[in-house]
């Protein structure tokens, strides 16, 4: 069989970057039953690094069961979680429009970090590595942030806004790496692939 690996992710900007790198991969995705966004609660005072580390090895736990559950061929399975951290305020995915709002008026004028932890099983071992970026917004008035919620964009991602989208019109620096604010920093995740021996 040709190499591959799992992706167990529903992002789309996730299997666009691994293509980016060349690398074959089947979705591994969750069932109906699986409570996936369950796995992304924050604990009581838990720094962001060891939030999003902690929540993709939950995910990556969960992609290994699933892959013995369903008796599917063994290959590499990778998983990632990205979250974005004002100091140490953790920025996940709205819950709808005022949400995304809310996080966008605190998220502006200021410069936060957008963590992505990357973890990969290659059988009994686990490979991880952290990405962590800084970008820094541009002030926005009340009338910019709603005409951004207005697209859709906001939803769906960490701290309600997609890097590649229509917010880059307020991103006044970004220091870190760009596929990694986009939710898989190709680097990290190529330097995993090496130290499992997967060709790349």
């Amino acid at each position: 069989m040709d190499n591959f690996v799992y992706l167990a992710s529903q992002s789309p900007r996730r299997r666009q970057l691994l293509e980016q790198l060349g690398v074959r991969y089947e979705l591994l995705l969750p069932d109906a039953a699986e409570d996936a966004e369950a796995l992304e609660a924050v604990l009581q005072n838990e720094a962001p690094a060891a939030y999003v580390q902690r929540v993709t090895g939950l995910k990556l736990d969960a992609a290994v069961a699933r892959l013995k559950q369903r008796q599917l061929p063994l290959a590499p399975i990778l998983c990632s979680d990205t979250t974005v951290a004002l100091g140490r305020i953790i920025y996940g995915k709205p819950d709808d429009a005022l949400d995304a709002a809310r996080m966008l008026g605190e998220l502006a004028g200021h410069t936060h970090r957008v963590l992505t932890a990357v973890a990969l099983q290659q059988g009994d071992q686990r490979f991880e590595a952290l990405s962590t970026s800084w970008v820094s917004f541009d002030a926005m008035t009340a009338d910019q942030i709603q005409a951004y919620v207005a697209t859709g964009e906001p939803l769906g991602k960490a701290g309600a806004y997609a890097i590649q989208g229509r917010v880059a019109m307020y991103i006044a620096k970004i220091n870190g790496s760009y596929s990694g604010i986009m939710g898989l920093p190709l680097r990290e995740t190529a330097l995993l692939l090496r130290a499992a021996r997967f060709p790349i």
